[in-house]
């Protein structure tokens, strides 16, 4: 099956969105049409690369407006102060294991964002996030095709 232009954006509008990401993108490529791995594929790229513009437009934005506050730069100190032996010492494995949950709040916007609010060299943190956003995609085709097939043999008889 071939899919038109507004059946791919849909599915690249959810796969992008903060909120639905690969947990809902997956799901509706592979309902539009999109052969599963062809989706899993698709969205687990598309939400690693999301990673880029996100670490690297945070500081733009927060030198630009967020300095403002002073009341958020006095905060964000703290946080960075209190968070830096825990990101020494759990940094990698905690970023992995949070994106690799496939719940809502637990994907690459998120994992970025805290990432960049403790500090962390991107270079450090894209590894973690990247495998977690693999982990998470395997888990979502998998259950996914897991529970169609569910639904499919019961619908047999």
């Amino acid at each position: 099956m071939i899919l038109d232009i507004w059946d791919i954006a849909k599915f690249l509008l959810v796969t992008v969105s903060p909120i639905s990401e690969l947990r809902v993108g997956i799901p509706i490529g592979i309902h539009l049409g999109l052969f599963p791995w062809s989706a899993f594929l698709i969205a687990v790229i598309v939400n690693i690369l999301i990673f880029f513009p996100i670490f690297f437009v945070l500081p733009l934005l927060y030198d630009k407006f967020l300095t403002r506050i002073p009341l958020f730069a006095k905060y964000l100190d703290s946080l960075r102060k209190r968070g830096k032996p825990k990101v020494d010492k759990y940094g990698f494995w905690a970023l992995l294991f949070f994106v690799a949950v496939p719940l809502p709040i637990t994907g690459v916007y998120t994992a970025t964002i805290l990432a960049w609010l403790l500090e962390m060299d991107w270079r450090r943190a894209f590894l973690p996030i990247a495998v977690g956003v693999v982990i998470a995609g395997v888990i979502v085709l998998l259950s996914y095709l897991g529970i169609v097939e569910v639904f499919s043999i019961f619908a047999k008889n």
